[in-house]
């Protein structure tokens, strides 16, 4: 979609509405785009960079004063756009490195870390995200940021700095040369603790990264 399709209004491009649709809409876009899976081997770069600068939208938002819809209730978008091919895409470009451990909330004390996947992140992100360009092509751009503030603190804030944290420890094993542990046979589905999460560690090719970074293999 072109920047004329989107700001069809002629906004001010210093607008901040306009700054932070711009920054999510070239997200979506973006990761759509990996999603085809065209260059398997560049995934996880271009995703570490999409995350880091939808992080920024995020901050913006986060700090920004609290954004009040012009209606009380919400309008009726009707179906969500379906994910579950963009997340089976993603599953596949990501193995074996899909299934990495989370710890939700870093203020609850001893807070056992759970195993989630980036493919399932990126889909719940990219759901948000819409959820408010649909309100923000409609029109309704105080009801699109007041969605995407407020989706930022409940859902997709802590769920795309987990990714970015998985995806950022990934490019490091690589660059550090250092074996990246795999987490052979955890799945989302169980619960596990520490101990059971170091015990599932394996050896992961993390050469498979390192091709489209320009590093040397790692051994």
């Amino acid at each position: 979609m072109s920047d004329a399709t989107l700001h069809a209004t002629h906004q001010d491009p210093d607008d901040f509405a306009v700054q932070i649709a711009d920054q999510i809409e070239s997200f979506i876009v973006a990761v759509t785009e990996v999603a085809k899976g065209d260059e398997p081997d560049s995934a996880v770069p271009f995703l570490l960079l999409e995350f880091s600068q939808l992080m920024l939208a995020g901050g913006r938002l986060g700090a920004h004063e609290d954004i009040l819809p012009d209606e009380r209730y919400e309008p009726d978008l009707g179906p969500e756009p379906d994910v579950d091919e963009l997340r089976e895409r993603f599953a596949v470009i990501l193995e074996p490195i899909d299934v990495y451990s989370e710890v939700f909330d870093p203020y609850e004390p001893r807070k056992a870390p759970v195993a989630a996947r980036i493919s399932d992140d990126i889909a719940g992100v990219i759901t948000d995200l819409r959820h408010g360009m649909a309100h923000y092509r409609a029109g309704r751009t105080t009801e699109a940021l007041w969605w995407w503030q407020f989706s930022y603190f409940s859902n997709w804030g802590s769920t795309a700095s987990a990714t970015l944290r998985a995806l950022q420890s990934l490019v490091a094993h690589v660059r550090l040369d250092q074996p990246l542990p795999a987490l052979d046979g955890l799945d989302t589905d169980q619960d596990l603790g520490e101990d059971a999460l170091a015990e599932e560690a394996g050896q992961v090719m993390a050469e498979e990264i390192a091709g489209p970074l320009g590093l040397r293999t790692v051994r």
